[in-house]
């Protein structure tokens, strides 16, 4: 039997998944959360084997949320589902220790799929991630901006770029003031920006925020 989490914002989304994974005789939903600062919780109380997260959620979301889960539970699958497209977020979340990326577009089958080969221990990874990393591999040095950001660095770049302030920042990512700040002068310097509006045009350009 295969122990599921569920983690998104949206009641709805988490009953229709539930619904859905109950009609396997091989999954279990054993708890669900709606932000990441829960998702922490659920893992702290429960054996889970594959947590499957949505990205944007209010308050903690899942990519601040991931390096936690990760310390809390190494051997813990994690399935990001989001509404993101792939070449937006895959491959930076790969590397910060997901196990896999599916848009919520895909069909609900790969979801079942994609749980049962985390659940194994292996990544899961669809064609398109899959041809996003070789393309990476092969092309390094012209990697869009936001790519060459450390993965702090990134969730500095999205709560920026979304008009949080340095102090509701510093509060959700449990960081002092002026370490955020060191942060996002970094972050301008690589990106070759200059205020937060351009972070924010920047970010509505890539797709990175809706």
């Amino acid at each position: 039997m295969i122990n599921i989490g569920i983690v998104d914002d949206h009641a709805i989304v988490r009953s229709g998944l539930k619904q859905f994974l109950s009609e396997h005789v091989d999954l279990r939903v054993v708890g669900e959360a709606s932000n990441g600062r829960e998702a922490i919780d659920l893992v702290r109380t429960h054996e889970i084997d594959v947590l499957v997260m949505d990205l944007s959620m209010p308050g903690q979301s899942g990519l601040d949320a991931l390096a936690m889960l990760r310390a809390k539970a190494p051997d813990m699958g994690i399935l990001i589902l989001s509404g993101y497209p792939e070449e937006h977020y895959a491959i930076s979340l790969i590397r910060q220790g997901a196990s896999g990326y599916l848009n919520k577009e895909c069909e609900p089958k790969e979801i079942v799929e994609a749980i049962r080969t985390i659940s194994l221990g292996r990544r899961y990874l669809t064609p398109a991630v899959a041809d996003l990393l070789a393309q990476q591999l092969n092309r390094k040095d012209d990697a869009p901006p936001h790519e060459q950001l450390s993965e702090r660095e990134f969730q500095v770049f999205l709560k920026l770029a979304k008009g949080e302030t340095a102090g509701e920042i510093a509060k959700s990512l449990s960081l002092s003031v002026k370490t955020v700040s060191t942060y996002r002068t970094r972050l301008m310097e690589k990106m070759g920006l200059s205020s937060n509006s351009d972070l924010t045009y920047y970010a509505l350009k890539n797709k990175l925020i809706d």
